[in-house]
């Protein structure tokens, strides 16, 4: 196993799969919020449209978001946010893997909605507060405690399904695996073995973290 850390960069690999990780995390949690907020608000036309979103996205294979992002975006179109190729594969693989999993944050952030008691916003109009604002102070805090469990859930997927990210040229820990094992199909086992452990290290604090935040800050009815 040693003989695979000293040819290959296999720490600046996982550490593109943690970039990826927590830069698409961030976005997906800003436009999952967003789509969120457009399926419950009051108007039909947001709703729809909301609606939309997700089950387009949801129904829509990563791979192929990715690589229209890509292809689509920046080769055919020239939408470009560097001249340097693998930066800019690099921007476009953090946007498809926001647009794909803020889908299911959007989904997530609804399922802890669900849980705040309808007379809870029915008490914030009453005492003349705005949709917005009745949002912003009442709803989507205890709704995004009561998600707390999903949205780790999702920000475990969306860690193991930065491995989509090869598939235009990112140079993760996936792309890695694949080389390592075209030159070193000898090590076989330890490869599979490394990525098997480091992908485990990077989850499984976050599965722990999840329970106690889940267990820690629910809202007690």
């Amino acid at each position: 196993m040693g003989e695979l850390f000293a040819e290959y960069n296999i720490f600046a690999a996982f550490g593109m799969t943690i970039l990826l990780t927590i830069t698409a995390a961030i976005g997906s949690l800003i436009l999952g919020t967003i789509v969120a907020i457009l399926r419950l608000a009051p108007v039909t036309v947001f709703q729809r449209t909301g609606s939309f979103y997700v089950n387009t996205v949801r129904n829509t294979p990563l791979t192929l978001i990715i690589i229209a992002a890509n292809i689509v975006m920046a080769v055919n179109l020239g939408f470009n946010f560097s001249e340097d190729l693998a930066r800019n594969n690099i921007i476009w693989a953090i946007i498809g893997l926001s647009i794909y999993h803020a889908a299911f944050v959007c989904e997530a952030i609804r399922s802890g909605v669900n849980t705040v008691p309808v007379g809870q916003a029915e008490a914030a109009r009453s005492i003349g507060l705005t949709f917005g604002q009745s949002l912003r102070e009442v709803v989507l805090p205890q709704g995004f405690r009561g998600a707390i469990t999903p949205l780790g859930n999702t920000l475990i997927a969306l860690t193991k399904n930065t491995t989509v990210a090869t598939a235009i040229g990112v140079s993760e820990i996936a792309g890695l695996m694949s080389e390592m094992i075209e030159f070193r199909s000898d090590l076989l086992l330890p490869i599979f073995l490394v990525v098997a452990i480091g992908f485990i290290i990077l989850t499984l604090p976050v599965g722990i973290l999840t329970t106690y935040l889940s267990n820690r800050l629910v809202v007690k009815r």
